[in-house]
């Protein structure tokens, strides 16, 4: 589906017109550059236009927040990062986040905090779902309702912060079909790209875990992988084509069969 150009708003050309928008809209690294995941950035602002929401983007203010550098292990380096985003939102008067990274929404609400960043930070699901549930944002259950849809949780809105409820919430509004896999919720095993593993070789063993991950979702027999993380996109999508099913199955993010429900 092809989304739709909008204008999606900065936040210093706001401030430069004396205006302040309610939300910080966080698009993180994969958001700003993997060509795959900005589709899901693409999709979520159609959305937040549709709802005439009050946000702004940080643009090229935006830089690594240094949730990879502290996983890695680089203190410093994530202190030195964390501390200059800290500025940034102080320049701004930032308040409110939505975050669509699970990553960049974990260290906001729980490791800036120690620094003296405090903010109130959403994920997008919880967002999402708050909106439908209030009837703001209207599904069109008939596009997607005859597709199964299986959900691989995130480690990082998982395990790591209790969201497993919005997620599977939304995805009942949009098919009747939603199936789980065996190991799922608190059981759901990891993508294989959490704790910086993304930027490193894999480790000696039989099977990599993406590999594993998606054996998973396939023995569900349903059509759409629906993914809520950069990492696990990149991760389950490789999986499907080392599976050669990358044809018949899709991997998509949860906004991105929103915004196809009410064609945005």
């Amino acid at each position: 589906m092809e989304i739709r150009k909008i204008e999606v708003p900065v936040m210093a050309d706001l401030f430069a017109r004396g205006e302040k928008p309610e939300y910080l809209f966080w698009v993180g690294c994969a958001g700003a550059f993997d060509d795959r995941y900005k589709k899901v950035v693409r999709a979520f602002a159609k959305i937040l236009t549709h709802l005439n929401v009050s946000y702004a983007v940080l643009g090229k203010e935006e830089t690594c927040n240094g949730d990879p550098a502290r996983r890695a292990g680089n203190e410093m380096l994530y202190q030195m990062q964390a501390l200059q985003v800290i500025e940034t939102f102080r320049m701004y008067d930032v308040k409110k986040i939505i975050t669509i990274c699970p990553h960049c929404f974990n260290v906001f609400k729980n490791e800036y905090p120690d620094l003296g960043g405090k903010y109130e930070v959403i994920n997008y699901l919880q967002f999402l779902n708050r909106n439908i549930e209030a009837g703001k944002l209207k599904i069109d259950r008939a596009s997607l309702k005859n597709i199964s849809i299986t959900y691989h949780d995130p480690c990082y809105l998982g395990r790591a912060n209790e969201i497993y409820d919005e997620p599977r919430s939304i995805l009942k509004n949009l098919t009747g079909n939603l199936v789980e896999m065996h190991r799922n919720k608190s059981f759901a095993l990891c993508c294989g790209a959490g704790g910086a593993q993304m930027f490193k070789e894999a480790e000696k063993g039989n099977k990599e875990v993406f590999i594993e991950r998606t054996e998973d979702a396939l023995k569900t027999d349903a059509k759409v992988i629906a993914t809520a993380c950069p990492f696990c996109m990149t991760m389950l999508t490789d999986g499907l084509k080392y599976k050669n099913r990358e044809q018949e199955i899709r991997n998509l993010d949860i906004a991105e069969l929103i915004a196809q429900s009410i064609d945005l």
